[in-house]
């Protein structure tokens, strides 16, 4: 059930309208939201609805458990991280076998070719959004553990922690302390927040359908094939193209979570603030997915040393977290080289920091500064794409060969002008535009929507899943 259906639409408005019609029985509209994540899960595949009630039921016992014991006592320590090692081996070696497994087995038997060996093959389909659930409950259990939360009695409200459909399957992956305490409140929402709400998700099915899938199925799978005639120019447009198409695509579906969270009451964190103005890669780690960052940052890196243990544990660190990153995103080499170039990337930023060189300086050098941080993300972004070396420095030569005027439609050129213009638009012209939404009549909404909804259905030529539910 993909969030730029019409199937996704009718299930929206069948929950928001139940959801507001039980606005004071608390403990029936928690169960109807319950039920309804868990539906929207099955509808990928109802079997692995399990694994999420396995990780619902293991750290539910876990946060109990860990509640019971008291942490100053010496005699509870050992059982302590005996329950929290109970949560991290349930939990990562869920996703360890239904995602890492085959990666693993194959890197194993090419390293230990000569003797032999193989290791039994397992047929699993990739459980969307198991990644992100997965870091989910872990956070929650790791925080109880270190006593800066306490642990949740009532199994429904975890639950709907764990699956609230909006964000469940490509985030943003949202703290226990911040989405329990908002379940047990009475509901509100005013015209403003359901007006912003519906801006939210206009942006973010705009993002997607005009702009994402119109740039990924016309220019850049086009591109990243082997043999593709798509040279010159052409070719590095289509690495551009990608930077915008991953983050319309992703930023897009966090739009969608938000405004629907928004309509019923919740509010979850922004996932993505401009990106491609950072100025360094730290900036842009503080505007690219920022749930996931924050994550690696709170619970990998500060727990190995962080920046405590002198400047080679810090590098050593860096490079640890956002290697271990890069894996997250998928069973690849690729995915672990688009990390190892990160953490290097952070490493050396923060090298050149502490020798005190000067940065560039005015305004001028602002431009400059964002110029070169964007290009080298598309360096790391390319091979993230590729997900196949040789067909990354396949791509890379033919970026390299002679330029001409590209060859593509005025829709590619229309999606890619468009996409870089409204990324780079000030703040502030954003949200005066969203403003002068926020501020339209009921009649001219519907008017706007009709419309809308007729356009995304004309440039909609297939369902295209969202990009990071393979992830």
């Amino acid at each position: 059930m993909n969030f730029h259906s019409s199937t996704y639409g009718f299930f929206f408005i069948v929950v928001f309208t139940l959801f507001w019609l039980l606005r004071a029985r608390r403990r029936e509209r928690t169960i109807l939201l319950l039920l309804a994540s868990w539906f929207f899960y099955a509808s990928w595949n109802a079997k692995y609805l399990l694994l999420i009630i396995f990780s619902t039921v293991l750290d539910y016992w876990v946060g109990l458990s860990l509640g019971k014991l008291d942490p100053k006592l010496p005699e509870n320590q050992k059982k302590r991280r005996l329950l929290l090692l109970a949560s991290l081996v349930g939990n990562l070696g869920c996703l360890g076998t239904f995602k890492y497994y085959g990666f693993f087995r194959e890197n194993i038997e090419f390293l230990l070719s000569g003797f032999g060996i193989h290791i039994p093959h397992l047929n699993v389909l990739l459980p969307v959004g198991i990644s992100f659930y997965t870091f989910q409950t872990l956070s929650y259990t790791i925080e109880v553990y270190w006593g800066k939360l306490e642990p949740k009695k009532s199994f429904i409200d975890f639950a709907l922690f764990v699956a609230f459909f909006p964000q469940l399957v490509a985030g943003p992956i949202v703290r226990a302390s911040h989405f329990l305490p908002q379940i047990q409140r009475f509901p509100r929402i005013d015209r403003n927040d359901f007006m912003r709400g519906l801006y939210r998700i206009a942006e973010g099915l705009g993002k997607k359908v005009l702009l994402a899938d119109l740039l990924g199925a016309h220019l850049v799978d086009k591109t990243f094939i082997h043999g593709s005639p798509i040279e010159g120019l052409q070719a590095l447009f289509a690495i551009y193209g990608y930077a915008i198409q991953i983050y319309c695509d992703f930023s897009g579906y966090s739009d969608i979570a938000i405004g629907s969270a928004m309509l019923l009451g919740f509010k979850i964190p922004e996932n993505f603030n401009a990106p491609f103005k950072a100025r360094n890669v730290r900036d842009f780690w503080r505007r690219w997915h920022l749930s996931l960052s924050t994550w690696l940052r709170d619970y990998l890196y500060i727990p190995l040393g962080g920046n405590r243990k002198g400047e080679f544990r810090t590098y050593l660190n860096l490079f640890i977290t956002m290697a271990l990153g890069g894996l997250w995103h998928g069973a690849s080499w690729s995915y672990v080289v688009f990390g190892v170039i990160h953490g290097v990337w952070l490493a050396g930023t923060r090298w050149y920091d502490k020798k005190g060189f000067p940065a560039f300086p005015g305004r001028i050098g602002k431009i400059i500064a964002i110029f070169l941080t964007f290009h080298v993300f598309c360096l790391s972004l390319f091979i993230f794409r590729a997900n196949d070396f040789t067909l990354a420095w396949e791509v890379l030569l033919r970026v390299g060969r002679p330029w001409h005027i590209p060859n593509m439609s005025p829709y590619v050129w229309a999606a890619l002008i468009v996409g870089f213009i409204s990324h780079y638009l000030p703040e502030t012209t954003k949200k005066r535009v969203e403003e002068m939404f926020v501020g339209l009549p009921a009649p001219l909404v519907g008017f706007f929507w009709v419309f809308f909804i007729g356009l995304i259905a004309a440039a909609k030529e297939e369902s295209i899943p969202f990009i990071y539910f393979q992830f």
